[in-house]
């Protein structure tokens, strides 16, 4: 991203950067709210569907200042979470690893590949 602002000649924390960093910043911040009540409260299972849903909402409301395939990805997030919350507790973790390994490795590399990183 520096890389990218610099051969722009932009600065790296210019008017798009800020909307992104706060848009991806927002929902991410009410998730690690949620993370605390749910956990104090040993309502523990739902953690997986909820922590997919609310990076899959971050990176979609902050994929809106980026290239059009990232708010494919947060909605891609968004599903698994949502499909975590429909399936038995004990898949949380089958759920956490398709969504932070598969779609994140997979999207990564296609970003990578057809946008320069």
């Amino acid at each position: 991203m520096a890389r990218k602002a610099r051969a722009a000649g932009l600065p790296l924390f210019s008017g798009p950067a800020r909307k992104f960093a706060l848009s991806f910043s927002l929902p991410l911040a009410a998730g690690a709210v949620l993370t605390w009540v749910f956990q104090s409260r040993g309502i523990v299972a739902v953690l997986p569907g909820m922590w997919l849903l609310m990076f899959g909402t971050a990176v979609a409301t902050g994929g809106a200042f980026s290239v059009s395939i990232v708010p494919v990805m947060g909605f891609c997030f968004m599903v698994l979470g949502a499909a975590a919350f429909l399936s038995p507790a004990a898949w949380g973790n089958l759920w956490m690893a398709l969504g932070f390994g598969l779609v994140m490795i997979g999207f990564g590399l296609l970003i990578a590949r057809r946008h320069g990183g």
